[in-house]
């Protein structure tokens, strides 16, 4: 039975006549995404038509989930909101504090040893709130989810850019950051500008070594790391409906590495399949009365370019493997063709490792696919050539094919068998001891994000991203530009072999199966449940509301002009950085430390316009902080991409950055620069970045007269005493103003609550 089937049915009951109004209201069919958008207004039923790209609208989510790393930022804002319980059902999943080094079962005790704190500061917060708990070991946030509460039709908001693996189940499921969550915890409506929509449409059907992965690797090549920025991709076609539920999961998993707000697929056998066989046969049984209105209206499948901004056509049947990488998730290679733009950009043929699981493919078909090829290598005599490492995604999936003796078949390779948790997909890979100095070399996997320093810390490793049917055939290999439908491998007795097509199952055939899911339900009543965290704590820091940071910003500092790729994990590293994640002043000290400085090309490394010397970002910004001068950071594209940390946006604002000015941003995190309070801005002409010089000081000359729609001008005052004047804009409505002028979207929770 589903955790919340009332909230569900419930959902349902008001589906037919909202979206009959929405058609009525917008005067045409409507799309699966526009359905579930207008079905979930905070105001209940459409009264207009919402312009794509250009219009606010305030949502109501089903639900919320965090993750453990997350949540604890989430949380402690959240206990500062003035409520005795979370208005929207939400769930918090520990599986980000736990590293991959020996195995599952001393890497897990390891975890509980090293941050026993913050789980059970985690576990104390979500029994006083009513919040659910799953514990460390229990899974990743995304495939419990999928598992547990994901459903066709709903919405929901995650802690977690990956939260839109909840697609795969037909959700309009979405990454925000924690003063989102916290909004809608405290049963405030949740903000979004009203998407542009971008139609995949799937003809023919997959086969072979070609995976649902490959689907969106081919489309992350088409649409590049930003493409998607400000759109919900929706897939439709036989393609799709030939697809499983989980591959479907995959492929709205990666959607988050174009940029994309989410992905989304109509509601069809084999998601009604993955319903039943996880349990919720009352939720199968309650889309399946409302299915018209789980996808979307025919007019619009059949003539897609007249209801989509964009339409990208995929023939799975001519789709080959690929194989994206390396530093970006976008670099499409089909498999086949790796060998001549590998010599000619000199990327290591040799893989050292394979990695299989994370969020994006860890599911039992994922494992299932993989194992058949591994089987394979034990029976044709074939030694593995690189190291492997296997993260199951939840305890359901592990225990299951445990018992269907899946995993074996990794063991018999010598696989290492990681805990049920995210592991080396964001960092928390014990690989080396000094990863700075580590060599250069490839690793392929089957994760989502593939940037420099990512999975090991070493900025020499090369990641490349496949399916991990894939990934398994290149770790057996060891070889880059193997190629399994065509190449042959040399076994143990001297013979040439080739490995045949992977084969697996959709669902376990004998059904899933776990012991101990890892889940502890909340107390009904949590009044007496105090939340306490010691102040001499390293690892947890009571928050102290901003103050605003005012609307006069004159003689402002450059703190560092960032050149080229910027993303959140340069912005607030993870990795050994986790551990400081509910300690705003301690994970501060990596504020920024990542960026590559456009003056000197070297990261952690900047000009103290004070004392004229060059020290790491942090310390030079303490010292401005000290000395009550507000700083000014400026950006590249697509500035903050990646992960939805609010961190990223925390640090420079607890340290004293006032504005962030770039070329262009990703949706989340100029969200979360918004939601603390801050200035986030981008260049009217992109040619203004290269006026920017390292000794530049800034006065803002209009900031009294910040409104909607408005430019802002900034007077840009150079070492020489020369000037230029830059108008910058700005996507703030009247509500965002009005964070800005209280200091942050929490001050102003506060207040009302009050």
């Amino acid at each position: 039975m589903a955790f919340d089937i009332n909230r569900i049915k419930e959902v349902y009951s008001n589906m037919e006549q909202r979206v009959n109004k929405a058609r009525e209201i917008t005067g045409k069919p409507l799309t699966l995404t526009e359905k579930i958008l207008y079905s979930h207004l905070w105001d209940g039923t459409a009264t207009k038509a919402f312009s794509r790209g250009k219009d606010y609208v305030d949502f109501a989510p089903d639900r919320i989930a965090c993750q453990d790393a997350t949540a604890q930022m989430a949380l402690l804002q959240f206990m500062q909101a003035g409520k005795s319980k979370v208005a929207v059902p939400t769930t918090v999943h520990c599986d980000h504090l736990i590293q991959a080094k020996e195995g599952a079962d001393k890497d897990l005790q390891a975890a509980l040893n090293n941050s026993n704190e913050v789980f059970n500061f985690l576990e104390s917060v979500s029994n006083k709130y009513g919040i659910g708990f799953w514990k460390p070991g229990a899974g990743i946030i995304h495939q419990v989810v999928l598992e547990n509460y994901a459903f066709p039709g709903g919405m929901m908001i995650g802690t977690d850019s990956h939260t839109v693996n909840a697609g795969g189940l037909g959700m309009v499921a979405i990454g925000v950051g924690g003063a989102d969550a916290v909004d809608v915890m405290a049963g405030m409506a949740w903000e979004l500008k009203f998407p542009k929509l971008i139609g995949v449409k799937l003809t023919g059907k997959a086969s072979g070594w070609t995976a649902p992965k490959d689907v969106i690797l081919k489309v992350a090549g088409i649409v590049s790391a930003k493409g998607g920025t400000g759109s919900i991709l929706e897939y439709f076609g036989e393609g799709a409906t030939s697809m499983s539920c989980t591959g479907k999961g995959t492929i709205c998993n990666m959607g988050a590495e174009i940029g994309a707000t989410t992905s989304t697929f109509g509601y069809d056998e084999s998601m009604e399949r993955y319903l039943r066989a996880t349990d919720r046969d009352d939720v199968a049984d309650a889309a399946n009365a409302v299915k018209e209105h789980l996808t979307a209206d025919p007019e619009v499948y059949a003539n897609p370019e007249d209801y989509f901004d964009q339409v990208i056509e995929i023939n799975l049947s001519e789709l080959k493997p690929h194989l994206n990488g390396p530093f970006s998730p976008d670099i499409a290679t089909p498999v086949g063709t790796m060998n001549e733009k590998a010599t000619k950009n000199d990327w290591p043929m040799d893989v050292e490792w394979g990695l299989i699981g994370s969020c994006t493919n860890s599911s039992y078909e994922d494992l299932s696919r993989a194992s058949s090829i591994a089987e394979q290598a034990l029976k044709k005599g074939l030694k593995i050539k690189s190291e492997l490492g296997i993260n199951p995604g939840s305890e359901q999936v592990r225990y299951t094919a445990d018992r269907d003796g899946i995993l074996k078949k990794f063991e018999d390779l010598n696989a290492r068998i990681f805990t049920n948790a995210c592991g080396p997909c964001i960092g928390q890979w014990a690989r080396y001891d000094d990863p700075k100095n580590a060599p250069k070399n490839s690793i392929v996997h089957s994760f989502n994000r593939n940037f420099a320093k990512r999975a090991d810390g070493n900025p020499n490793t090369h990641a490349f991203v496949a399916s991990p049917e894939m990934v398994m055939a290149i770790t057996i290999s060891g070889r880059l530009d193997f190629n399994p439908i065509t190449d042959t491998l040399v076994n143990d007795r001297g013979e040439k072999v080739k490995l045949d097509e992977p084969t697996g199952w959709e669902l376990p055939p004998k059904g899933f199966e776990v012991k101990d899911n890892g889940y502890l339900e909340p107390v009904k009543d949590g009044s007496g449940i105090d939340v306490i965290v010691d102040p001499d704590s390293e690892r947890l820091q009571l928050l102290t509301p901003f103050e605003p940071i005012g609307n006069e910003i004159k003689g402002a500092k450059l703190l560092i002009k960032a050149h080229g790729k910027c993303t959140t994990d340069h912005i607030s590293m993870a990795g050994p950085w986790l551990r400081f994640r509910g300690h705003l002043d301690n994970i501060s000290n990596n504020c920024l430390i990542g960026a590559v400085n456009a003056f000197n090309m070297k990261t952690n490394f900047v000009k103290n316009q004070l004392s004229g010397e060059y020290d790491a970002v942090p310390a030079t910004q303490r010292n401005y902080k000290k000395a009550g001068i507000k700083t000014i950071v400026v950006g590249d594209h697509n500035y903050g991409e990646g992960s939805s940390r609010e961190h990223a946006a925390m640090e420079p604002r607890h340290l004293g950055v006032a504005a962030v000015l770039v070329k262009s941003f990703a949706r989340i995190h100029e969200t979360n620069l918004k939601k603390q309070g801050m200035l986030a801005l981008t260049f009217i002409d992109e040619r203004d970045y290269g006026l920017i010089q390292e000794d530049d000081t800034f006065n803002f000359l209009d900031l009294n007269e910040f409104a909607p729609g408005k430019p802002l001008t900034i007077e840009v005052i150079h070492g020489d005493g020369s000037k230029d004047i830059i108008v910058t804009n700005h996507t703030y409505n009247d509500s965002q103003i009005e964070w800005f002028n209280e200091g942050s979207a929490l001050n102003l929770i506060k207040k009302e609550n009050a």
